[in-house]
């Protein structure tokens, strides 16, 4: 035996996604490697090992540690700590100890290259198996009822695995050596109908429903216009864009434009929805994204997506296939009808997508949770989260410190939770809108499984000011219930402080906060309206200041006027001194009389709401251009108007700075008579212009130089490249959000960091 003197052992603690990623096996791998004795072990905190051997080989090791981790790996600490040596050969993977959870479930992942090759291997048992999956691959968060991720803890744990399986699960150098889900067609889940069968009924005609990972879709050809205009109206969604399906990235260079970036972003793991130009000159559906200049394209992420372009390529044996061009391609959209949630139970299927679909694909795996297709937007050559869900959570934000735990509620539109642990921030999956009953049992849910995987119990809660939302009233209950404080946080402060805490900002932040609705704070005599939207923020940790607004618009009927964005071009002229005009503009627009009866409501100011919100001028603007008099979903009239820019252009005089209020009257005043195009492009040009030089001067007065740009209209490709171009070319730094969407999909993570430092401060 080698003597004591010339051997190194170590202690090692690995925190992040570590388990069910395969790096037990992994380290047994790398131990073997290296001749290493030791062993390694799953416990509540992460992983835990120690390795002992040839002092250069354990360094060996532990930069091969780092380096070359498997695929699904994200490591936030490793901690190495030198212990005596034991002098014991052989290397042991022990089995998982409980303790105090550190460690979070891995988000799930698309299907990995060798599972692909054994899912269309004629000789392979798992051939043509709707759930193959190995440590690489695969469900994870959304079967997971609680840590540590063993399978006992999964919805895998009603299926006994047959001898073969158990076998693979067993041997630490087999790929499924602990993966879980691991099962085949002999003791896994079934499918409740064959591929083939789906894809003549598809090509057929016909709408279904298909169980996948976080949730159903509803399927139909993407090709057939009669078919999609059925969809739209048996969903009843009048226009909001569809996503759609190709096998591979080559054919979905037929329906849209992908450059490098946008490709790599439809090839990850995370497989996301990826919103990119539209190829105009394509074959698909019209109605799949009417009057937009861009779609969302998607590539197959679970065996079932696969199993139907295999079924339609005639199911040709080995993986050739998977890189030629097909002319099939699939709308995926949510199985949610009228806005509710995600539909993830069989039962629930066959009852809430009753008279939608014309059959329902199931399988016997229990979904935990339901969790919606992620969507991003290409902005600035990178990705920018509209939604941020499946194959992206659980994986936690790093905070810039260690904070109490605790737990924030977020707002009431995409909506979505958020939960500390240390200097780790765990952000829930797109929730939705909080306005049915639906909703709010999901928002339920989540906020139950979310302090479950994480073991946490919150020291304190945080939420919105509005006092009518329902995670306002969940938060204050709950609050009562456990004897720990509810901290109502500003709207937009919590925007401008998720871009804070995300990029670790120090010092005093200006903050513009640029989004379709918030509640203020004050609204007494001089001191502005109650509806915010448009706002500067000097942002200091659980501090605000609210340095300018954009100038007041009036809303008639209020927040509700963004349905019907005329009201507001027609609340505008009025402002102008332009009233006459609305008979004229906006008579054949609603039930007889309806602009007239506005124009009543606003010379006696009854129920017209002054707004700041920068959304809300986007609607002026397409309500004046006629773009979009009437909106069937939130955001219509803006990505309506968006899609016209061909070249933005600049209005000179289009805007006043008075004190630090940004009037952007003259640019109105301009647009009420322009071409929609015209308008578009001066519209664009100009509100960048504007907010570039009321920032700069801002900045200037506070002595600010960081600024962070936040909220929903950052949502807007145009918009958020131009602003942060022109504030660079000012000399100031700009931020944006990165890791969670802009709007109120990141409120949570906002809310969070400034309930953190105020229990700090």
């Amino acid at each position: 035996m080698t003597s004591p003197k010339l051997q190194r052992r170590v202690h090692v603690r690995v925190r992040g996604i570590v388990q069910g990623v395969g790096f037990r096996p992994f380290v047994n791998g790398l131990a073997t490697r290296f001749m290493l004795g030791g062993w390694v072990l799953n416990d509540g905190d992460g992983v835990l090992l120690e390795v002992e051997g040839n002092p250069a080989s354990v360094a060996s090791f532990l930069k091969a540690l780092g380096e070359e981790a498997p695929p699904l790996a994200h490591i936030d600490d490793v901690l190495v700590e030198d212990v005596d040596v034991v002098g014991k050969n052989g290397f042991e993977i022990r089995h998982s100890q409980k303790g105090l959870v550190g460690t979070s479930v891995p988000p799930d992942a698309t299907v990995c290259d060798a599972c692909l090759e054994e899912l269309f291997d004629p000789n392979d048992r798992h051939y043509g198996y709707p759930f193959i999956n190995c440590t690489h691959c695969g469900p994870r968060f959304t079967i997971t009822r609680r840590l540590p991720y063993d399978r006992p803890s999964t919805s895998m744990a009603a299926f006994e695995m047959c001898a073969a399986c158990a076998a693979e699960y067993s041997d630490p150098n087999d790929r499924r050596f602990h993966a879980q889900p691991v099962a085949c067609p002999l003791c896994g889940p079934i499918l409740s109908m064959e591929p083939a069968e789906i894809v003549r009924r598809l090509k057929a005609g016909e709408i279904l429903a298909i169980k996948g990972l976080g949730g159903f879709h509803i399927v139909c050809d993407a090709h057939n216009e009669d078919v999609v205009v059925r969809l739209r109206e048996r969903k009843n969604r009048e226009e909001k864009p569809f996503a759609i399906m190709a096998v591979n990235s080559a054919s979905l260079q037929k329906y849209a434009k992908l450059d490098v970036v946008a490709e790599a972003q439809l090839c990850s793991t995370a497989r996301p929805i990826v919103i990119v130009p539209k190829c105009h000159s394509s074959d698909l559906a019209p109605s799949i994204a009417p009057g937009l200049a861009e779609i969302g394209v998607m590539l197959p992420y679970t065996p079932i997506h696969y199993l139907l372009f295999h079924a339609y390529a005639g199911q040709p044996p080995g993986t050739a296939w998977l890189d030629d061009l097909q002319d099939f391609a699939l709308v995926m959209t949510s199985a949610n009808p009228g806005g509710e949630p995600l539909v993830i139970g069989n039962e629930e299927a066959e009852r809430r997508l009753d008279g939608i679909v014309d059959a329902i694909v199931s399988h016997d795996r229990d979904i935990l949770l339901r969790t919606d297709d992620s969507v991003v937007r290409m902005i600035g050559a990178a990705p920018t989260f509209i939604r941020r869900a499946r194959g992206y959570v659980p994986m936690a934000l790093k905070l810039p410190h260690s904070v109490p735990s605790g737990l924030a509620l977020g707002g009431h539109l995409k909506s979505t939770i958020c939960v500390t642990r240390g200097d780790q921030a765990f952000v829930s999956q797109h929730i939705g809108d909080l306005d049915t009953p639906q909703g709010l049992i999901f928002f339920e849910e989540t906020v139950h499984h979310m302090l479950s995987i994480t073991e946490v119990r919150p020291q304190w809660l945080a939420h919105d000011l509005h006092p009518d939302f329902y995670a306002t009233r969940f938060a204050q209950g709950l609050g009562d219930e456990l004897s720990i404080p509810a901290l109502g946080v500003q709207h937009h402060h919590a925007h401008v402080a998720a871009v804070v805490a995300e990029h670790g900002l120090e010092g005093p932040v200006l903050g513009l906060a640029l989004d379709g609705f918030g509640l203020g704070e004050g609204g007494g005599e001089g001191e502005g309206p109650l509806n915010w939207g448009g706002e500067a923020l000097l942002v200091n940790g659980a501090e605000y200041t609210r340095l300018g607004h954009l100038a007041p618009l009036p809303l008639p009927g209020g927040e509700s006027a963004f349905r019907a964005p005329w009201r507001i071009g027609a609340a505008v002229l009025y402002q102008l001194g332009r009233g006459d005009e609305i008979e004229a503009r906006y008579g054949h627009l609603g039930d007889m009389g309806a602009s007239g009866l506005l124009k009543q409501m606003l010379e006696r100011n009854v129920n017209v709401v002054p707004s700041t919100s920068c959304g809300r001028l986007f609607d002026a603007a397409a309500g004046l251009l006629n773009v979009q008099p009437i909106a069937s979903f939130d955001g219509q009239a803006p990505m309506k108007l968006e899609a016209l820019v061909t070249e933005v252009q600049v209005l000179k005089n289009g805007w006043q700075i008075n004190g630090t209020t940004l009037d952007l009257s003259p640019l109105l005043a301009v647009l009420a008579d322009l071409d929609p195009i015209v308008g578009a492009n001066l519209f664009h040009g100009t509100l960048i212009e504007a907010l570039a030089d009321w920032a700069a001067r801002l900045a200037e007065t506070s002595g600010v130089k960081q600024i962070a740009l936040s909220g929903g209209c950052l949502q807007n490709r145009v918009l958020a490249e131009g602003l942060e171009r022109r504030l660079l070319s000012k000399g100031l730094s700009v931020r944006k959000p990165q890791a969670l969407p802009p709007g109120d999909g990141g409120l949570s993570f906002g809310q969070a960091w400034v309930a953190c430092c105020s229990v700090l401060s």
